[in-house]
This record gives structure tokens, C-alpha cells and sequence, in this order.
């Protein structure tokens, strides 16, 4: 079976924990998870998406309120790891010339249904974000909320890539799991406010087959880590967004919920320039 082979029968869950894998295997799980399961994260997360709206996290922030992309208005725009394209349909709505690409044929999939029941009609592409399919110098801005980057063994790739189809001056924004999570249980009640783990221990949260194969793999990396990749790929970082949970929120989404988001940071958003 090649790495990119969906096709495969069921293979239950067997094991799930912190433990090193392969980077080929953790790096080509992410396509199969999602086609699996997107209709079930759509299901269950896309009224609080809605179907083109901009939510930044499981905090709420919507870009509409926090402008971090800047004036977006006949600028072409990317969004990496855009699953339904929520976010990049908004974009059109405000006169942006938006390319959503994901690796997950069945998010993207989502998004036409979208399309077709919002009458809409958005630029839908399929790629890995660490090979994007597109020339030098294309865009102006690209951004992404929680997509690719901690599904991947190499971000480098991801911001590396980036930085080629982006023109010089280029606005690159991305949305991840606030670094200092992972030392803390992913558990949104008063059990998940006790560290249990070094934030200093980056091995991936996965997930296993009964047949031994990576289902799923998510990737830690320090706030020091985000910001040399960063630098390497030639990004200067503006601004560190810390949403903070706002009062009367009360929807909780896997470890994200009022009781931990009142004391500890759920989300970190890396604002960014190239040079």
C-alpha cells in the first residue's frame, strides 16, 4: 500500500499515546484521518464553523473582529489546510481572490457541498502543503487555522513552501494548539489543569491500527520551535495572538472549554511577514 492509499479495509484503534514514529508514516497519516472522518467533523463542528464564516480557534475569535490578515480586498489570498473552506469562502465575500487547498479529498469535498448550498463558488485545490502546486510569487497573503502544520513531522516544508509562493513582503498567518497544551492532559475539565508531561518532550501524539499502522499523528513543537522554523524560512514574526476564552463562551470543542480557557492559553497565532 502506498502512503497516499486510502483504500484500505477498517483498521480499529488499538493504541493511542506520545511516541516516535516514523516521519513517512506520521507525515501520511493526516490524508487517510481526515477522509475518513470529515462528514463526522463537519457534523459536529460546522455550526460553529458556519459554512463561510473566518473562526480563527476554539475560542471564537472570527477574523472579521481581529483583522490580522489586513485589508484583503483584490489581494490573492491562500489558505492552507482549508478542510471545507470555510474561512476562504468569508474571504470572498470581501473581495479577495482565494485558493483553498487541503490534502483531504473528503474536507474538500465538504466544501462543494458547501459551494452548492451557499451558491458559491470557491477555488478548490488538492496538495500536500509541504509541495504546493502553484509558481513563485502568486500570492499576497496565505494563512491557515490549525491546518497542516501539526499534522506534518517537517512545518519547515510547510513554511518553506509558503515563503516560495508568496511575493516578497507577503503576509503569513497560521492558527496552532497553543504550545503550552501539550505538557497538560487533553481534557477540558479541572483534571486537564494538572501538567503531566515536559513541554520540552516533542514526541507526536498517535494513533494505531490494530494492524500496527499510524492512523493519526499530531505534532508538538516548543514556542522557540515555531519561531526558527520561521526565521529559517525567511518570515519576520509581528505579532503572538493568545485568544483568551471570552465570557459567556460555554461551547466545548475536545481539550478546549470555559474551565481551562479561563486560566490556561488554548490557541497561538503566529502573525508574520516575509522579508
Amino acid at each position: 500500500m502506498s502512503e497516499n492509499d486510502n483504500s484500505a479495509e477498517p483498521d480499529p484503534l488499538a493504541d493511542a499515546g506520545y511516541r516516535v514514529v516514523p516521519d513517512a508514516e506520521g507525515g501520511a497519516a493526516g490524508r487517510g484521518w481526515w477522509d475518513a472522518n470529515a462528514d463526522e467533523y463537519l457534523d459536529e463542528h460546522g455550526a460553529f464553523l458556519g459554512p463561510a464564516d473566518f473562526v480563527w480557534c476554539p475560542e471564537g475569535l472570527r477574523e472579521e473582529d481581529a483583522g490580522l490578515l489586513g485589508d484583503v480586498t483584490g489581494r490573492r489570498v491562500l489558505e492552507v489546510g482549508a478542510g471545507a473552506a470555510q474561512c476562504a469562502r468569508w474571504l470572498g465575500t470581501r473581495g479577495a481572490q482565494v485558493v483553498a487547498t487541503d490534502v483531504s479529498h473528503g474536507m474538500l469535498a465538504g466544501g462543494l457541498r458547501y459551494d452548492a448550498a451557499q451558491g458559491t463558488r470557491t477555488a478548490l485545490v488538492q496538495a500536500d502543503a509541504r509541495a504546493l502546486p502553484f509558481d513563485a510569487a502568486t500570492f499576497d497573503v496565505a494563512f491557515t487555522a490549525f491546518g497542516a502544520i501539526p499534522f506534518v513531522p517537517d512545518a519547515q516544508r510547510v513554511h518553506a513552501e509558503v515563503a516560495r509562493v508568496l511575493r516578497p513582503g507577503g503576509r503569513w498567518v497560521f492558527a496552532v494548539t497553543h504550545p503550552l497544551r501539550w505538557a497538560f492532559p487533553d481534557d477540558p475539565s479541572e483534571h486537564g489543569l494538572t501538567a503531566t508531561r515536559s513541554y520540552f518532550d516533542r514526541r507526536p501524539y498517535v494513533e494505531t491500527g490494530e494492524s500496527g499502522r499510524v492512523l493519526y499523528a499530531e505534532y508538538h513543537r516548543t514556542l522557540g520551535d515555531h519561531v526558527a522554523e520561521l526565521t529559517a524560512a525567511g518570515f519576520v514574526l509581528e505579532r503572538l495572538v493568545e485568544p483568551e476564552w471570552p465570557a459567556g463562551h460555554e461551547r466545548v470543542w475536545g481539550g478546549w472549554g470555559p474551565v481551562r480557557g479561563a486560566r490556561v492559553p488554548g490557541t497561538a497565532i503566529f502573525v508574520t511577514n516575509l522579508r
